[in-house]
């Protein structure tokens, strides 16, 4: 997208909606009870230039749980709490595998990139502070700055999270025992938990994909949340590993660095451009939103945001 940046006002967002809305397909996740009681014809969309200004539409006041759309920011985070050397700790290559596959590099007992489960509770246990508490009050307000506004975690849902989580603990005592993951399997599942129990509607999560398409800056606040370099490293990964083993055909088709999560959020982040935020929590076999990925292919296809259009 050098040179020309797209009319973001010529958009009519209630006819995107409309249009992803005649997709009915997918199913809602039920990990947890809260995912299970999800409306399965929600659906709210936000977008957000790099100057700022936010457009929404559908149901874009309704609150959800972050999920694994928290794990960029987790990343992001921890390259600045570690000064990069989280890029020691973690890999950045796809797998090809599930979200919560039980699976570390071979040789190295590293998670194979931030955007996986094992990935995410690796970089959050190297956020700063010496416990959960600490941890997860660093997660908390470094999420808030990336969403110009003070977030919330919902304690029930973390809980859940924590309680019900058993791939989560497994993969964390697999790191535990390669001797990757400092912290014990417990507290580093807890945070984990915690981080995705944060709750935000879809115009914060705009923000926070604007924040990184604005190299690290927050449109809205002035803020400058992390620096160029490390908001250029996640969106890198995003592109490449943001909706897991479905990666490639993404990037293929709608062009955009996005990540997926399983409450049905979707963040897209286009560098100099805008973040968007989109919910509806029917999910597909690879568990992005399917509403979430229409309204992702009509917005690469109207704005011309595929990042190898020009090829």
């Amino acid at each position: 997208m050098a040179g020309v940046r797209p009319d973001l006002a010529s958009l009519d967002l209630r006819a995107i909606a409309a249009r992803a809305g005649e997709h009915d397909g997918g199913a809602v996740n039920s990990s947890i009870p809260a995912l299970a009681a999800a409306d399965p014809g929600m659906l709210g969309i936000a977008l957000v230039g790099i100057d700022g200004a936010l457009r929404s539409t559908g149901d874009a006041d309704v609150a959800f749980s972050l999920q694994s759309a928290v794990k960029p920011f987790l990343f992001a985070l921890a390259l600045a709490d570690t000064h990069g050397e989280a890029l020691d700790r973690v890999g950045i290559e796809p797998t090809g595998e599930a979200f919560d596959a039980v699976k570390l590099e071979s040789g190295t007992g590293r998670p194979p990139n931030p955007m996986v489960n094992a990935g995410a509770i690796l970089t959050a246990s190297l956020v700063d502070g010496d416990s959960v508490d600490e941890r997860r009050g660093r997660i908390l307000q470094g999420l808030s700055s990336f969403a110009g506004r003070q977030l919330a975690v919902d304690e029930e849902i973390a809980e859940d999270e924590h309680l019900r989580g058993d791939r989560n603990h497994a993969l964390a005592h697999l790191m535990r025992s390669e001797g990757t993951l400092a912290e014990t399997a417990d507290d580093a599942v807890a945070v984990y938990a915690a981080a995705c129990a944060v709750m935000v509607d879809v115009g914060g999560l705009a923000v926070m994909g604007a924040t990184l398409a604005n190299n690290g800056a927050n449109p809205v606040t002035g803020e400058q949340v992390v620096s160029p370099r490390i908001a250029r490293d996640v969106v890198s990964v995003m592109a490449t590993c943001g909706v897991y083993d479905g990666s490639g055909r993404w990037m293929r088709s709608v062009g955009i660095p996005a990540k997926s999560s399983v409450s049905g959020a979707l963040v897209l982040s286009s560098p100099g451009v805008l973040g968007a935020g989109v919910i509806s929590p029917p999910l597909d076999e690879q568990g992005t939103s399917v509403r979430g990925h229409v309204v992702a292919d009509i917005l690469s296809a109207e704005l011309g945001l595929h990042a190898f259009g020009r090829c």
